[in-house]
């Protein structure tokens, strides 16, 4: 059992701030689920105070389930968009 020590470890190399502007300058749904992300959480936290009787913690999960739904739906339709480019938008030779 040998053991290959030549790893790459570019991927390692970027730390996370520059791989997630790297990201969305690539992909331009990363971009939108992020703004909408920081929108939906914007928008809970203004409605927090109109909460009522609604507990604090019950809010707090349906903002967050929201804002991850739009990020979801976000990178869903930018793979979807991916995979049309790829395999329908190009010209038949």
């Amino acid at each position: 059992m040998s053991s290959n020590t030549d790893v790459s470890l570019s991927s390692y190399d970027e730390d996370q701030e520059s791989k997630l502007i790297r990201k969305a300058e690539e992909a331009l749904f990363v971009r939108t689920g992020i703004q909408g992300f920081a929108a939906i959480i914007l928008c809970g936290l203004y409605k927090l105070k109109s909460t009522g009787n609604t507990k604090m913690s019950i809010h707090l999960i349906h903002t967050r389930a929201a804002a991850q739904g739009f990020v979801v739906g976000a990178v869903t339709i930018d793979m979807g968009y991916s995979l049309y480019q790829e395999y329908r938008a190009k010209p038949k030779p």
